[in-house]
């Protein structure tokens, strides 16, 4: 991840302490938060400090990790960072993981919270290697929420892609839907690709449709929070719009995850756990006066309640093909399966 020209990772575990980017206060100020406990990490999955379903894996393989460290309970430490979210893939895959180790010593779940991070980037860098033809030189992409650098420990997913096709010398302009309520395309999409020197705009949430009728989006790359056996995919809020539209006009449509991701337990998508978030994220945004400091406002009619779902399950059949690390497939339950012998 390029920060002003440094490189930085998303989240990393270093002694008892995990460090990570605090994506609540981007754009308008960079700051490395540390964890000193995993509860502390727990609620920085929770409050979204750590945001992605890469880095929130990440974040939940090392705060078991921690918490095996501090010899606390594990099965209660267990329970309650697979509570902090409930629809992320990867946070239940990583707490499994180190948990098992952790069977054998606190050493050995260390190392495997580090082996999932390490796979993380891993993966987020194949899926930019195989989803990189995809894009065409002068390709306008969109995309919906974030799933760039700080969505993984490194590269992202959706946008892992269109890095290598910019850092291999294709000109390319993206889209970033500004996704409310959190507004992760407004606030961290764009962040990453200004960061990155590519050529981009944000764009209201519900633009897509009009971009595509005038024929100023050549494809949509997404990433995701789960995928199901089948090949549904459950995504940021709004995705399954932007997946009907894209179909409509005959526009390819991609999902980016790596195989961490995927739910053989999960048939469908209809059984996919949709989290419900707290309704003061649709009725409040934050955001820094002409003096940097920060405030919060209600933005919505006083009095009045909000809807609050965090994400939505696009059927397989909206979509082209998922890049995986392992390159890409079409969302069907065979390939899927194939995966994974």
């Amino acid at each position: 991840m390029r920060v002003a020209g440094q490189e930085y990772l998303t989240i990393r575990l270093e002694g008892t302490s995990v460090y990570m980017i605090d994506q609540n206060l981007l754009p308008f100020s960079f700051s490395v938060k540390e964890c000193k406990t995993w509860e502390d990490t727990c609620l920085a999955i929770r409050n979204m400090t750590v945001r992605g379903a890469g880095a929130i894996g990440a974040a939940a393989g090392f705060a078991m990790a921690q918490a095996l460290i501090a010899s606390d309970d594990p099965d209660e430490a267990k329970e309650r960072i697979r509570s902090t979210r409930p629809t992320a893939r990867d946070l239940f895959h990583a707490v499994e993981v180190v948990f098992e180790a952790g069977r054998v010593s606190v050493q050995s779940a260390v190392e495997a919270a580090q082996a999932l991070a390490r796979a993380n980037i891993e993966a987020a860098k194949n899926i930019g290697k195989y989803g990189e033809p995809l894009i065409a030189d002068g390709s306008r992409i969109l995309t919906h929420c974030n799933a760039g650098w700080l969505g993984f420990v490194d590269y992202g997913s959706a946008l892992s892609p269109v890095y290598f096709a910019h850092r291999g010398g294709k000109s390319v302009f993206v889209y970033a839907d500004e996704t409310r309520p959190r507004s992760q395309g407004a606030r961290l999409t764009a962040w990453e690709l200004a960061n990155e020197g590519i050529e981009h705009c944000i764009v209201p949430d519900n633009a897509g449709a009009y971009l595509m009728l005038k024929s100023m989006v050549d494809l949509v790359i997404v990433g995701a929070d789960r995928i199901a056996a089948n090949g549904d995919v459950a995504n940021k809020i709004g995705t399954f719009e932007k997946a009907i539209v894209a179909k409509h006009f005959g526009i390819p449509f991609f999902v980016a995850a790596p195989l961490s991701t995927f739910d053989l337990s999960t048939a469908h998508g209809n059984d996919i756990v949709i989290e419900e978030r707290s309704s003061d994220e649709v009725n409040y945004q934050s955001g820094p006066d002409q003096e940097g400091r920060i405030h919060t406002i209600r933005v919505s009619n006083p009095g009045s309640d909000a809807f609050n779902p965090a994400f939505d399950v696009t059927p397989a059949e909206f979509i082209s093909g998922i890049i995986t690390e392992k390159g890409i497939i079409k969302p069907d339950i065979g390939m899927i399966a194939s995966l994974f012998r």
